[in-house]
């Protein structure tokens, strides 16, 4: 594995193992050009795209344009005030395509909105730019952003830079496939059930889901309303985890349309201390068997933060068998749109008879999205059953909370590493372990912790509690630094 990793990377461009945060500073101080690194990630993108199909839609000309005047701008600057240029100035990114970027497509994989162009940027994305990042191309989804596969009928599937066959996850898949793949340094992301942590650990690269209510969700499509603000959730994904902590700063904060986001303080990484956290090692959630091989990297994981100190408690909660219906019945529950309107672009969608049209290849919609518009009736028929479960989670909030203390709980990512294209079908309720984390609100973090005997990548999520989004970050950046972090794929 090791003698594969390097002849990777060899094969890349040396700027992109970069983080952003290096790539930044390199710009600041003379040593890189914004173009240099811009065309490094172009040419990586245009290697790898027509394998993966990540990046649905480029800008590159305007991403060249925006790097010139990046490096004319820094050039005009006396070396010593360059400290006070926007802190990513002339570092290339990407956008998952459901948040709205000006000129670019905004259909979220729904073939009814296959031609609108965002006329302006999404709050996150604003933030981004105006910090000085460049995007450089929007990336692949879901449809309408509510499966863990990337696949729609605007833009077909992405495939994973670890092996083609497999997922990518979703919804953020093609952000994961193409920062995994050495594309980029970093994305934005949204999470409603996975959707930043699944195709991060599907793609062996960092992401972050923040507290709820931390990052405004404004300009993205679908946009979540009522008190699912706070469970969807808006983040980044990054090949290195240094990035993690400064773009949350960035994304953070109202912008005055977001109600559910409120003002909040973030902590520092550098102030935590691993000899003061309790971690609990929570191996399952008695429902989905986990990968031998991700159990393994667990332990190994919970082992070495304990050998740095930290207090270790290998514990089990038995809510967690009913992930699914706390997920369900409370993103029900606290969201009033209708997943069929919004399917069917503003009329109900027929499910039955949708259904009969995908099994002719009549259907603009894929298979997960007709399932979800026929089963989203039950909370609605169910209002007790529904209500039940809203309870349990707000209980096994409380019971969570006073467990994980000032510490965090290690959890699997997922049960198993990247799967086959169409398999998760077979187990479409495997994306609860990082479900039941959005409805609880709190912050987590999946980390990269090498690649399995397969080469496909093997990993963790770092939960905190609300708030503690450094603690999650920090316990992430102390991994890295363990087991290595990301590891580009096979060229």
């Amino acid at each position: 594995m090791i003698a594969s990793a390097r002849r990777t990377q060899a094969a890349l461009d040396p700027l992109c193992l970069l983080s952003g945060v290096e790539l930044a500073r390199r710009i600041r101080g003379g040593q890189l050009t914004s173009r240099a690194a811009v065309e490094a990630h172009i040419a990586r993108i245009d290697a790898v795209n027509p394998v993966i199909n990540a990046v649905v839609a480029a800008r590159y000309a305007q991403a060249r344009a925006e790097a010139d005047a990046a490096d004319a701008r820094i050039a005009a600057t006396p070396a010593g005030e360059r400290d006070g240029l926007p802190p990513y100035l002339g570092v290339p990114c990407t956008i998952k395509e459901c948040f709205a970027l000006t000129g670019m497509p905004q259909s979220s994989g729904l073939v009814a909105r296959k031609d609108f162009i965002a006329d302006c940027d999404a709050t996150t994305v604003a933030r981004l730019r105006a910090a000085g990042a460049i995007p450089l191309g929007v990336t692949n989804v879901s449809e309408l952003c509510m499966w863990y596969e990337s696949n729609n009928r605007v833009y077909g599937r992405t495939n994973n830079p670890y092996d083609p066959s497999r997922i990518v996850g979703g919804s953020s898949g093609g952000e994961g496939a193409i920062i995994g793949a050495g594309g980029s340094p970093f994305g934005l992301g949204s999470d409603v059930g996975g959707s930043i942590r699944m195709p991060a650990f599907f793609n062996g690269v960092f992401g972050h889901k923040p507290t709820g209510g931390t990052v405004p969700g404004s300009g993205q499509y679908p946009m979540a309303q009522g008190e699912a603000t706070r469970i969807v959730a808006t983040g980044p994904l990054a090949r290195r985890a240094e990035d993690l902590m400064p773009l949350l700063r960035i994304l953070a904060g109202p912008d005055g349309l977001d109600a559910g986001v409120l003002a909040t303080k973030l902590g520092d990484p550098a102030t935590v201390r691993l000899d003061q956290l309790t971690i609990l090692d929570v191996a399952d959630d008695g429902v989905n068997p986990v990968h031998p091989e991700l159990r393994q990297a667990q332990r190994r994981a919970a082992d070495a933060l304990g050998d740095a100190g930290a207090r270790l408690r290998r514990v089990r909660f038995a809510t967690l068998r009913r992930s699914f219906d706390i997920w369900s019945s409370t993103l029900g529950t606290a969201d009033p749109q209708s997943f069929s309107v919004l399917l069917g672009n503003g009329r109900p969608t027929r499910g039955a008879l949708e259904l009969l049209k995908w099994a002719v290849r009549r259907s603009p919609h894929t298979l997960p999205a007709i399932a979800l518009a026929m089963i989203e009736k039950i909370n609605h028929v169910a209002p007790a059953r529904a209500a039940r479960f809203v309870e349990l989670g707000k209980k096994f909030r409380a019971e969570l909370l006073e467990e994980l203390g000032d510490g965090v709980m290690l959890y699997p990512s997922h049960p198993l590493p990247a799967p086959k294209h169409y398999s998760p079908l077979r187990t479409p309720l495997a994306f609860v372990y990082t479900a039941i984390i959005n409805v609880m609100q709190f912050p987590a973090t999946q980390v990269p912790l090498g690649l399995s005997s397969q080469g496909l990548p093997l990993g963790v999520q770092v939960v905190a509690g609300p708030g503690r989004d450094h603690v999650s970050i920090a316990v992430a950046q102390s991994l890295e630094t363990a087991f290595g972090g990301w590891v580009p794929p096979p060229t």
